[in-house]
């Protein structure tokens, strides 16, 4: 029972605002401690896990690279390349990357999209691009469309990757229940019967990303509309 105070340890960090990171590690290292483990064990399954999961440290290369992206005008361009499509509309755009977003996770290329490499370099400026092409946004207006471009992300990833047979969720949940209850449930199974869900989530956000333009329209009534000269003067 006293490996179970590792969860106090992520709670009380979480509760007090601490990095994450360091909540983590170090509800972790109690967690072995309290379990046996000497120190060097806890390195070392520290190393372990590292090891294990390179996938997870990518983010320290493709940082850099968005970040070197960005500094030479990437969001800029983005901004101005998408008020050039007059009737593309900010909930229409993120409408369209929400149905992107769907279908390659259900295909497994979850590493396609995303926040660090898509949302904040792409979608997002784009989305801003699309609405300042009609009105002039406010510092309330462009974060809710910096909101929403995140949720359409959020949205088709968590409901598309279930889709797909081979994801971590799907395999985790046959293995449980064969297991527990000596069934003999396939992944084809539930990714099946994630396909209506992942099709009512779509129509739910997506109908919600459209309504975004007639919310700005509501919130900026009469506003200016900005032209690709003032984007770029920005």
């Amino acid at each position: 029972m006293l490996v179970l105070l590792g969860v106090l340890v992520v709670v009380a960090g979480f509760a007090t605002r601490r990095n994450p990171l360091l909540v983590v590690g170090a509800a972790g290292i109690v967690t072995g401690l309290l379990g046996g483990l000497s120190p060097r064990e806890v390195l070392a399954a520290f190393g372990t896990g590292f090891a294990g999961s390179r996938a997870v440290t990518v983010f320290a290369i493709t940082l850099p690279v968005i970040g070197l992206l960005e500094r030479h005008g990437l969001q800029e361009q983005a901004r101005n390349l998408i008020t050039r499509f007059s009737g593309l509309t900010t909930g229409r755009f993120l409408a369209l990357y929400l149905l992107l977003r769907q279908i390659t996770a259900a295909l497994g290329l979850g590493g396609v999209f995303g926040h660090a490499q898509t949302v904040r370099p792409l979608a997002a400026p784009m989305a801003e691009g699309a609405a300042r092409g009609r009105h002039a946004l406010t510092d309330k207006a462009r974060e809710k469309v910096r909101s929403y471009a995140a949720s359409a992300d959020n949205v088709g990833f968590f409901f598309g990757e279930d889709v797909f047979l081979a994801v971590g969720s799907i395999l985790l949940i046959t293995g449980f229940v064969n297991t527990t209850y000596h069934t003999h449930l396939e992944p084809l199974d539930l990714a099946l019967w994630a396909i209506p869900t992942a099709l009512c989530a779509l129509a739910v956000h997506g109908w919600r990303l459209l309504r975004l333009d007639r919310t700005l329209e509501r919130a900026l009534p009469g506003a200016p509309r900005s032209t690709p000269a003032d984007e770029v003067a920005k």
